[in-house]
């Protein structure tokens, strides 16, 4: 079936901004391309991001050069144990007129009202202040005295998070992981990766860095990444990949019957449909694919598996239960 000329346009100009984004990363960001990959799927789906690794490796730097790539208003919270939630949010000051000497109350925004957030070691501040983020993060508003303050769109919150085994760490309540799209795990560079590494941080050299994409050019793309099409059995085939994380479930796998205690929430269901979509029009083509929907398996439902105890006793980790998933589940939906 041929694409409407205007739809081939908008993909094949998806595709130039997508790459152009790439290449001003790849000067700051040396290797970890699925990475990189992960957040502007994020990004292009609406989404938010969790970096997961241990530190010195880059996630910092990826998200302050993506912000520097995007034309968007970028704030930083360093989280800490005795951060509270009026330091992210904002609260309500006294002010006083000069001219009249009246008092009133007038709020006062937190680092929060940005467009890119860096939620840098959000896992270091208590669950308290942690939960601060989550109607920001649902629904792009924030709640204080009673007054309802919306956020400028586009709005995404990039955190990274040390793994929880490091000392003075707290873990996210599952709510707040639900509400991350994906959750990317940064592993240690390679021998040529810091080779390269080195050669770029350690002569003096900085690389510049240029804006490619604006707010309404990424709005426009997210409208983009929507219309594009999955054929009803490749979405039935998300929908039973979520479902076999559902224990004692119709689609459940063995292993997720022994070492899982709750699955994947629906969210799970639209992150594996949407970035597909992102996937899709990345590889020129205005319809989803068996194959988009498994690329985003693991980091759209690896945080949304709560393990049990064999599995915690055991040291299963989500990635391998979710890859018996992926295993067993088959595209085609068998016949009822």
């Amino acid at each position: 079936m041929a694409i409407d000329p205007k739809i081939q346009k908008a993909t094949d100009e998806f595709r130039r901004k997508y790459h152009a984004i790439r290449e001003e990363i790849g000067k700051a960001i040396v290797g970890h391309s699925e990475i990189v990959e992960g957040v502007l799927t994020c990004m292009f789906c609406g989404g938010h991001a969790l970096l997961e690794g241990v530190p010195g490796l880059g996630k910092t730097y990826l998200v302050r050069t993506l912000g520097q790539v995007v034309s968007l208003k970028f704030s930083r919270i360093q989280f800490t144990p005795d951060l509270m939630p009026a330091d992210i949010i904002g609260t309500n000051i006294i002010v006083e007129d000069p001219a009249t000497g009246r008092r009133s109350f007038e709020f006062q925004r937190g680092p929060l009202f940005g467009q890119i957030v860096l939620a840098d070691e959000i896992n270091r501040a208590t669950p308290k202040t942690q939960s601060a983020l989550l109607e920001a993060m649902q629904e792009h508003t924030v709640t204080v005295g009673g007054t309802r303050h919306v956020l400028e769109e586009p709005f995404f919150v990039m955190a990274t998070q040390n793994p929880i085994e490091q000392e003075g760490t707290y873990p996210l309540p599952e709510a707040q992981l639900d509400r991350f799209f994906f959750k990317l795990l940064v592993r240690y560079s390679s021998r040529p990766e810091l080779k390269t590494i080195l050669d770029r941080t350690t002569t003096g050299q900085r690389p510049e860095i240029r804006p490619v994409m604006t707010a309404d050019e990424i709005r426009g793309a997210q409208a983009l990444v929507q219309r594009v099409v999955i054929a009803p059995h490749v979405q039935d085939y998300a929908i039973r990949l979520t479902l076999a994380t559902h224990p004692q479930g119709e689609f459940a796998t063995e292993q997720a019957n022994r070492y899982i205690r709750w699955g994947s929430s629906p969210r799970g269901a639209q992150a594996l449909t949407l970035a597909a979509k992102v996937r899709a029009l990345v590889d020129g083509r205005f319809n989803a694919s068996f194959d988009d929907v498994r690329s985003a398996a693991l980091p759209a439902l690896r945080h949304r598996v709560l393990l049990n105890f064999e599995a915690q006793a055991e040291g299963v980790e989500p990635d391998r239960i979710l890859a018996d998933v992926l295993d067993k589940t088959p595209q085609q939906a068998q016949a009822a």
